[in-house]
């Protein structure tokens, strides 16, 4: 069906005064005796196009909110440097009629509201800016690494492995439950890949595989864990960007975190203004001037070990004691980014206890080279680490988690041949849609989310 995206026509000049046709859906239609107008977006852009309809003698059906239509007029400007189409009833063609018991008839519903109802919440402002947004921060992430020689790599989706290490994965099966077999493994010799299988937690592993031999990747889908938990911050299917770097120690992965975050949120301030204004108005006052403010600063630094220190001091009563050896809840991370450090921070050097078995260990011995950026706002958004390059280590840091060293043979081979130092992080890509919207839920930002008891 031929038509003009109402984004061409609104952000350009050069209709005006011409016959232009487009679709879309209604927004809103008032109606008066001599002249009607309709609000009308298409999706591709945040701002609607109004249509003035002269209604002359020709008979009018007004339209009703969510209705489709096709509509044939002339550009003109409006008020306020603004745009209109001004049609005649004839002009009007009802593509899909919509009843009176559309869910989106008023504004102002919550956000809950609209997560019961995900096949239409995309037509609201809020979800039409969310994932206009998302769509161009998964552009500049893709056109950051490619301008950097990245190789993109696609790692599989079902994997015999569990990259973390915590038992949280999805278990794939063709066989289902089944009295028949008398044990685990008979079930599971009897299974599709002979073997038990999940759906990947990371695509890590095999980024690590890819990138001893294509010098330096990204791998850029989804990810799936089934962790048992009910936050704003969780689901069990999300986007994961995961950079893996040969060549790199830990101050190489810091470096490569800020330059890529610095540049896909510049990205972002320059394509989306009128998303942005959107959130800023209507969400989170201020996150302009916070994004802006993160990517003209260089990002701070602090230690695990220093950071510990920094809380302890702090005199604030912590849900979460703090203690050397625990694990940094929310609260702490986002007191260290927003009251301490006031921007952006990488914290580094974590106890080997509370982090992954594949993280290069320290000479203390009770360190590994780990990272966390945290940011204002939301806490951590990227982990990383330099990867433990040695085999004896490796091997001891899997033993010492009682793995099944069996599963990971593949990955161990790149510390026999040819083994190089080597890092990489993985950025939540829900997160940094949070991060840079102002969205406070990850349900909000993601089109249909998958969380525990939830797959509609």
């Amino acid at each position: 069906m031929k038509h003009t995206d109402i984004k061409e026509i609104i952000s350009s000049d050069k209709y005006i005064g011409q016959s232009v046709t487009v679709c879309g859906w209604v927004r809103t239609s008032r109606n008066s005796k001599s002249v009607a107008f309709i609000e009308l977006n298409d999706g591709t852009s945040l701002k609607n196009i109004q249509i003035v309809v002269d209604k002359g003698e020709q008979e009018y059906k007004e339209p009703r909110v969510g209705m489709s239509l096709k509509v044939t007029g002339k550009i003109v400007e409006g008020r306020n440097n603004t745009k209109e189409i001004n049609a005649l009833p004839a002009d009007i063609q009802i593509l899909g009629d919509c009843p009176t018991d559309y869910p989106l008839q008023k504004k102002g519903h919550t956000l809950e509201f609209m997560r019961s109802i995900p096949h239409l919440r995309s037509r609201s402002n809020t979800f039409n800016a969310v994932w206009r947004v998302r769509s161009v921060l998964a552009a500049a992430l893709h056109e950051y690494f490619q301008k950097n020689n990245y190789v993109y790599i696609n790692t599989p989706l079902i994997t015999g492995s569990d990259c973390e290490g915590a038992g949280e994965m999805f278990q794939v099966t063709t066989i289902g439950y089944d009295k028949e077999y008398k044990n685990e493994e008979e079930y599971y010799a009897n299974d599709f890949f002979g073997r038990k299988a999940g759906l990947s937690v990371s695509g890590q592993l095999e980024g690590e595989m890819a990138a001893t031999a294509m010098g330096k990747i990204y791998t850029f889908g989804p990810s799936f864990r089934a962790e048992n938990s009910n936050t704003p911050k969780h689901l069990a299917e999300f986007w994961h960007i995961e950079p893996e770097v040969a060549f790199a120690e830990l101050d190489d992965v810091i470096e490569i975190a800020e330059d890529m975050l610095k540049y896909v949120i510049g990205k972002l301030l320059e394509t989306c203004p009128d998303e942005i204004n959107f959130f800023d108005a209507h969400f989170e006052k201020g996150l302009k001037a916070r994004l802006e403010e993160l990517i003209s600063h260089e990002f701070g630094r602090v230690t695990y070990t220093e950071a510990i220190k920094l809380l302890q001091e702090s005199g604030e009563n912590f849900v979460y004691p703090v203690e050397w050896g625990c694990d940094l809840q929310t609260e702490h991370e986002r007191y260290i980014s927003e009251k301490v450090f006031k921007k952006a921070v990488f914290v580094t050097d974590y106890p080997k206890e509370i982090k992954s078995f594949y993280m290069k260990q320290n000479p203390d011995g009770k360190t590994v080279a780990a990272v966390d950026l945290l940011v204002p706002g939301v806490g951590e958004i990227i982990g990383g680490s330099e990867r433990e390059a040695d085999y004896d280590k490796l091997i001891a840091a899997m033993n010492e988690r009682n793995m099944n060293l069996d599963l990971y043979s593949d990955y161990l081979d790149l510390r026999k041949y040819g083994s190089v130092p080597h890092g990489g992080f993985g950025l939540g890509f829900e997160r940094l849609i949070m991060y840079t919207t102002g969205m406070a839920n990850i349900r909000d930002v993601i089109l249909f989310p998958r969380t525990v008891g939830s797959i509609r």
